[in-house]
């Protein structure tokens, strides 16, 4: 059974980092798009950043200058990089993977990100 497993979340200050991570594990599909997504309470989800199997990333305008995607296929595990964080920002980060030849995709649980103001 594929799942995902993200970790890193936590409490950082206005201006701090965290980084999270997020592994696949039980597929036998090679892994196509991994992606971040945030949603605050009462919002919708949304994109923050994503990357594909061949490293092409793409992110939400209000974090591209701050925030890296990175993966490690070997490990089936991409990692985001968040730096100078704010206040807005705070909420639950959840990863996404889709796969190729498999036709579906799988979300985690989810990790809670909170920065103080």
């Amino acid at each position: 059974q594929m799942q995902l497993l993200e970790s890193g979340g936590g409490l950082v200050q206005a201006g701090g980092s965290l980084r999270l991570s997020c592994s696949v594990s039980g597929t036998i599909f090679r892994i196509n798009v991994m992606g971040w997504y945030r949603q605050a309470l009462g919002k919708q989800r949304e994109l923050v950043a994503s990357i594909t199997s061949v490293g092409n990333t793409n992110f939400a305008d209000s974090v591209k200058d701050r925030f890296r995607i990175s993966r490690d296929n070997a490990k089936n595990t991409a990692y985001l990089q968040m730096n100078s964080l704010k206040p807005e920002e705070k909420g639950v980060y959840y990863c996404n993977a889709d796969f190729f030849g498999a036709g579906r995709e799988i979300w985690g649980q989810g990790t809670s990100g909170t920065v103080s103001s």
